[in-house]
């Protein structure tokens, strides 16, 4: 079965580069390409009102597919101009696709997208990957980035980050960032204490990364440990890095639990696009 990559377009500058993202990674996925434009249920009015706006929506998705031949023009693309729930339409879609792409902000039904309901109801509630891309690259760094934290959702995160590196024949930086425990300011040892826990924490993520360095040992990998918040940490190696990938919260039961909130939070300041990958076995 040929795969898919499900892109969400309404027209605005983020959405295209989403085209743009997309198109490339079907290509080098050897995946097909589907468009999405989701336009307003049809409401009373004027059936030349209906005609005209109909033509408008129609040449979203013409532009969309053009940018996609243009990225890459060997690849099988497809589209789909539908009435209805721009969030319903896209859970759909989802079920059947490898990766979803979206932009980061946009118009009519994807107003608002990261920080409102709509961003939220896609991230960390799609199975798979859902990746989040706000402009069109300036460069091309050779490298992907991926935080760890030691839970499932995070090794979730880095089967698709080492596959994806592979994909890319790219570097792979994997981020962890410790945050030390609160101690008394008059705590005897407390530097001392402090780094014996950063050691012991560093030891444990190295061997539970070990697994995957043998599984892809074509894969250039860089270790980082900081003492940083992960938000943080990670906006800022984002500068020069083509993706930066995290693990849902995978079973949060409100919206913004189960994107969690370096999720979250990323989608506001990294400097690339954002993949946050949900394990396929916690549909919602």
């Amino acid at each position: 079965m040929t795969s898919t990559i499900v892109v969400g377009v309404d027209g605005s500058a983020p959405s295209l580069a989403a085209v743009e993202y997309a198109a490339r990674d079907a290509a080098r996925r050897n995946a097909a390409l589907r468009i999405i434009h989701v336009w307003p249920p049809l409401t009373m009015g004027d059936r030349e009102i209906h005609d005209t706006e109909r033509g408008h929506h129609e040449g979203i998705v013409a532009d969309a597919r053009r940018r996609a031949s243009e990225c890459a023009p060997d690849i099988e693309i497809s589209t789909q101009l539908t009435r209805g729930d721009v969030v319903d339409q896209l859970h759909r879609e989802a079920m059947g696709a490898d990766e979803v792409v979206i932009g980061s902000r946009g118009m009519g039904g994807f107003a608002g997208l990261i920080l409102g309901s709509v961003g939220l109801a896609l991230a960390g509630h799609v199975a798979g990957p859902v990746v989040v891309v706000r402009t069109s690259p300036r460069h091309v760094y050779g490298e992907l980035l991926a935080g760890f934290d030691g839970s499932e959702e995070s090794e979730t995160a880095l089967d698709f980050a080492f596959a994806e590196a592979e994909r890319r024949e790219a570097r792979l930086k994997i981020v962890y960032a410790w945050q030390p425990p609160a101690l008394a300011a008059s705590a005897a040892g407390y530097g001392t204490l402090i780094q014996d826990l950063y050691d012991e924490r560093m030891s444990f993520v190295r061997q539970q990364l070990a697994a995957w360095a043998e599984k892809f040992p074509h894969v250039p990998v860089e270790h980082v440990g900081v003492c940083d918040h992960p938000v943080h940490a990670l906006s800022e190696e984002s500068r020069t890095a083509d993706l930066v990938i995290v693990g849902s919260r995978g079973r949060g039961v409100l919206r913004s639990a189960a994107l969690g909130s370096v999720g979250c939070g990323l989608l506001h300041r990294a400097h690339c696009p954002v993949a946050v990958v949900t394990d396929r076995q916690d549909r919602r």
